[in-house]
């Protein structure tokens, strides 16, 4: 859940099944805002096959900005609440209770035209189709996570360098 205060960094093989837990929350979403969005994306590690990740899923959903406070709504009805943007503009953030049946989450409404939602999809799609990059981002993941098991903001800074290389290379930066 965001926002979470004590971190313990692990970051695992990936797993096939991520890609249906992604599925059992979509649908659990869908069934309160699926008039309201364009789209539910599955971003971050565990929408790339083959990417080391912790096991956490990232979701997207994508809404015209119009909708926002709408969106918003029906998700506080479904247990969801806004958290704001956690200082990263393009993306707010909702926490959420009563999700046990639910694999572990972070939840971001972005609108449309985010850059915050561009640099995810793009990120993504460009990890999708370069297993080399991908593996090396995978082994960062993992020297971090061992180098820094309870400290996430070590974690993020060790991977910092190879993550704006990759921004680079698929036209980011």
């Amino acid at each position: 859940m965001i926002g979470a205060e004590n971190w313990n960094i692990i970051v695992v093989p990936y797993n096939p099944n991520w890609v249906s837990e992604f599925k059992r929350i979509e649908g659990e979403l869908l069934v309160a805002i699926k008039d309201e969005v364009l789209s539910i994306e599955h971003v971050g590690s565990t929408s790339v096959e083959g990417l080391h990740a912790k096991p956490i899923i990232d979701i997207d959903i994508v809404v015209e900005n119009d909708l926002f406070s709408i969106v918003t709504q029906k998700l506080k009805e479904i247990d969801y609440e806004h958290v704001g943007d956690l200082g990263i503009t393009g993306r707010e953030a909702f926490s959420y209770k009563n999700k046990e049946h639910l694999m572990e989450h972070h939840l971001y409404v972005c609108n449309k035209e985010s850059k915050e939602l561009k640099r995810h999809v793009t990120f993504r799609n460009y990890l999708r189709t370069h297993a080399d990059e991908r593996d090396r981002y995978s082994q960062i993941k993992i020297e971090m996570a061992k180098k820094f098991p309870n400290d996430i903001d070590n974690y993020l800074l060790g991977k910092e360098s190879v993550i704006l290389d990759i921004y680079k290379k698929c036209g980011l930066l």
